[in-house]
């Protein structure tokens, strides 16, 4: 049982590029079947949110409060000058007070994605670097994602600001403290001994999560207008950038090892879009989540493409491997 599952876990880990916009769509298509169940979404994500904090320590977070440039650079790109890059993007296509504008910019302030440390670690980055990083960030999100929505449209959106701090706290804060403290009391064991089971039930809540979300948004996205077109070319761009600004920004520090280079890109790369579906069909328009629904069919395929451009580009050394 136990082998049988975590091939599993790695088959779902090798293929989610392939498997979420697979998901993505068949949720969209059988949205009638789903529906009852879109309320299991937030129980759902809270224990994939768990199940990743199992593999970060008290030791990792005090590696990013003694060595914090590259987290303090990450998130600022990540959640200062992206959302500003998407604010201006989609209202030069849009309008500012667009719906499709507050999607770009819900999809650039969101945390960090947990499925940046599986490309992290195939990439030959730092997984404890963006464990902590992604950790971080989630426990952040209750004073971020509030605080930069109101920064940018105030009073032109409206939405229930305590709740959405609730939410965050129940899907995320909790369940990531929870994990750092089941991992410091069982010395980091706990996820070993636990992850024939945890993991594959991980990886299938997640693929949930995103059915879902897709069958609550699948009658506003069947009768969506041509402008669609336009919004998936600058959620592509939109993501793209966000790879190549990580890999640039590393740059801002002097003697900076590949390693690193390749954690601080995808970590600005890819967000948790799972929780920006949550918080869209949550908290915004129908419209708003587009973009974010958009990013789950971009992000992973720019991901593969990336790594294939690290490898190309900028090659692991053998010492490093």
């Amino acid at each position: 049982m136990g082998s049988w599952s975590l091939r599993f876990a790695a088959w779902f880990e090798k293929y989610m590029f392939a498997i979420i916009p697979l998901t993505l769509i068949v949720g969209i298509m059988f949205s009638e079947l789903f529906l009852p169940f879109v309320s299991w979404v937030p129980y759902l994500f809270g224990f994939v949110t768990f199940v990743m904090a199992l593999g970060c320590g008290l030791t990792h977070l005090k590696n990013v409060v003694y060595k914090p440039m590259p987290v303090f650079i990450t998130l600022l790109l990540a959640h200062v000058l992206t959302p500003l890059i998407a604010f201006a993007l989609g209202a030069a296509l849009f309008g500012p007070g667009s719906d499709y504008t507050v999607g770009l910019v819900l999809f650039s302030i969101i945390p960090l994605g947990v499925s940046s440390v599986l490309w992290v670690g195939m990439s030959y980055g730092s997984v404890p670097l963006m464990l902590a990083m992604v950790v971080v960030d989630s426990a952040l999100s209750p004073l971020t994602v509030p605080g930069l929505i109101e920064l940018f449209f105030g009073a032109a959106i409206k939405f229930d600001t305590v709740s959405l701090v609730k939410d965050l706290l129940l899907i995320i804060v909790v369940p990531t403290v929870l994990g750092v403290a089941i991992y410091e009391i069982s010395k980091g064991k706990f996820k070993a001994w636990s992850a024939p089971v945890t993991l594959p039930i991980s990886k299938i809540f997640f693929a949930a999560v995103v059915l879902l979300n897709a069958a609550a948004i699948a009658p506003h996205i069947r009768t969506l207008e041509t402008s669609v077109i336009l919004v998936s070319i600058a959620v592509i761009l939109l993501v793209a950038l966000c790879y190549g600004i990580g890999f640039a920004g590393s740059y801002l520090m002097r003697n900076v090892s590949r390693e690193i280079r390749v954690t601080m890109s995808y970590a600005a790369g890819m967000r948790n879009i799972s929780l920006g579906l949550v918080l869209a069909m949550g908290y915004f328009s129908p419209q708003a989540a587009i973009p974010v629904v958009l990013g789950i069919m971009v992000q992973q395929p720019l991901a593969t493409l990336h790594h294939a451009l690290l490898q190309r580009f900028v090659p692991v050394q053998k010492e490093e491997m």
